[in-house]
């Protein structure tokens, strides 16, 4: 098609995405050309800007690398990471679901631990976590033999990936829920941290004037055959930034009920108060077991 004025140009593409053969990337990609299309026309974007935008991805792609990821970073930043988690979970977004944000900082092959076992592997300062959990279907029943990732930021706010004083994989772990569809671990306290704002995303948070913080959390990631793989987060309610995470993944369903405890611990006789503990209930719902991409290695 020859272009005679503006409005052919999407009339063009448009019809070129149409003679795609596989009809689920037929309907993304029409849909793709006439929302950018759409898009371009309503800011009126200029040239300048055309170019800084395409500058702008280049420069996320070279900022990914096996320890972080910026295209995630900055999906999270503008609430889409949020929006295709609750879309596709919770009954296609109507009711309630454990699922969470992947993150960018989850791993494969983390350590096999014990049930009831610590995932501390290096000196870390802070407060003494124990976590009790139940990994449930929809029923409420136990699911057994369930794989069970874990993995959070230190006290510092760092993950291992970022922290050359932390030992590979510390404050990670991998455990089998038992016949109760329950485990059990030990850490210490995490807190709230800033993403990492030496990017691309750093420079859209100061521009927009905002935080860049996440509230405290813990990740966990379930795998077991029967169901969707539930990638979930516990958040501290008592975090500064849990109504105002910068990566807008808290939601009702996702907050924990972290107990401060000032008391001698009843076992642990090296634990000093205070010391924390988190009792939580994982729902999986029904589906095939199909792990994500890990965004780092």
């Amino acid at each position: 098609m020859i272009i005679g004025r503006q409005q052919d140009v999407t009339v063009a593409a448009t019809s070129v995405m149409e003679r795609t053969s596989d009809s689920r990337l037929r309907e993304i990609m029409v849909s793709l050309v006439e929302h950018l299309h759409g898009f371009v026309r309503d800011v009126r974007l200029t040239e300048a800007e055309f170019r800084e935008a395409t500058a702008i991805l280049a420069e996320m792609g070279r900022q990914s690398n096996d320890t972080h990821n910026e295209v995630v970073l900055m999906a999270g930043s503008l609430g889409v990471s949020a929006l295709v988690c609750l879309l596709n979970n919770g009954d296609n977004g109507n009711t309630e679901t454990a699922q969470s944000l992947l993150g960018p900082f989850w791993r494969l092959n983390s350590p096999r631990t014990e049930n009831g076992g610590s995932i501390v592997r290096s000196e870390t300062p802070g407060a003494a976590l124990f976590v009790t959990a139940r990994v449930v279907d929809q029923a409420g029943n136990p699911v057994a033999g369930a794989e069970v990732d874990v993995w959070h930021a230190s006290p510092v706010g760092l993950y291992e990936n970022q922290d050359p004083e932390q030992a590979e994989m510390n404050l990670r772990g991998k455990f089998t829920t038992d016949a109760d569809g329950r485990f059990a671990f030990r850490s210490v306290m995490m807190v709230g941290y800033p993403i990492p704002t030496d990017g691309v995303v750093g420079r859209l948070l100061k521009a927009q004037d905002r935080h860049p913080y996440r509230p405290a959390h813990l990740h966990a990631l379930i795998v077991k055959p029967g169901f969707k793989v539930l990638i979930s987060q516990v958040y501290d309610p008592a975090d500064p930034h849990i109504d105002s995470d910068v990566q807008f993944g808290v939601t009702k369903a996702l907050i924990g009920d972290f107990v401060r405890h000032d008391e001698p611990h009843p076992t642990a006789t090296d634990v000093r108060p205070p010391w924390y503990s988190l009792d939580h209930v994982y729902r999986m719902e029904a589906g095939e077991a199909v792990l994500p991409r890990p965004p780092i290695k």
